[in-house]
């Protein structure tokens, strides 16, 4: 399939074949955002494989912390948590990477413009979408970063737990490479706490385990 020099994505010639539906155009543009959704795993981040082989990508990020919610859903001390519409959160909250990139969690300097850097991706790639189907995830997104919900909470504790899983279980890999300190992490850690205050202990428990085997700078 031939491809735009400038975006990377299918050329508007190839997309525009036809389609006997009457919703050709709207389908047409799912499509378009689905194929651009392909580029996030493209995205790498800083979190190693658990066995320490590469570096994960964002796409694989985001497809295991979607598999965790109904896995430690139990845990949640919210109730009655819309395990799917914290799916699809999952699923979408790091769409924004592909034009953002992925900012590591401890990079105080990248941080500073994070949420217009993202901001602005969110607004380009949600409106490939028709437009219903945009606003709605960009809601999911939108929800997600303010962390209101329990649905977003619920979310924003797997999008946490799953990175120190991955350090603890490499030995501290990305920590020691980076430099960080048991501080850091459990400032980053905090907030698994306003959803659940068994996963929270045992970051917690982890987080100190973790110090004293020396995979993580106290």
């Amino acid at each position: 399939m031939k491809t735009d020099p400038v975006n990377g994505r299918p050329s508007t010639a190839e997309l525009n074949f036809s389609v006997a539906t009457a919703q050709s155009e709207r389908f047409k543009k799912m499509v378009e955002f689905i194929l651009e959704a392909d580029k996030l795993k493209n995205i790498l981040r800083q979190t190693p494989l658990v066995d320490g082989s590469r570096r994960e990508n964002s796409a694989e990020h985001s497809w295991h912390i979607a598999l965790m919610v109904p896995l430690l859903a139990e845990y949640t001390d919210d109730d009655d948590v819309d395990c799917f519409r914290v799916m699809q959160m999952l699923l979408v909250h790091d769409l924004v990477e592909i034009d953002a990139g992925d900012t590591y969690c401890y990079d105080e300097q990248g941080r500073h413009d994070k949420r217009q850097r993202e901001e602005k991706a969110a607004g380009r790639i949600f409106s490939i979408l028709p437009p219903d189907l945009g606003r709605a995830l960009r809601a999911l997104w939108d929800e997600f970063e303010e962390r209101k919900s329990p649905e977003s909470r619920f979310a924003n504790t797997l999008d946490r737990l799953q990175p120190l899983l991955h350090n603890y279980f490499t030995r501290g890999q990305s920590w020691r490479q980076h430099g960080v300190k048991s501080s850091q992490v459990v400032l980053r850690m905090r907030p698994v706490k306003d959803s659940s205050e068994q996963l929270w202990q045992y970051a917690v428990d982890m987080i100190e385990d973790a110090v004293k085997k020396g995979y993580l700078a106290k």
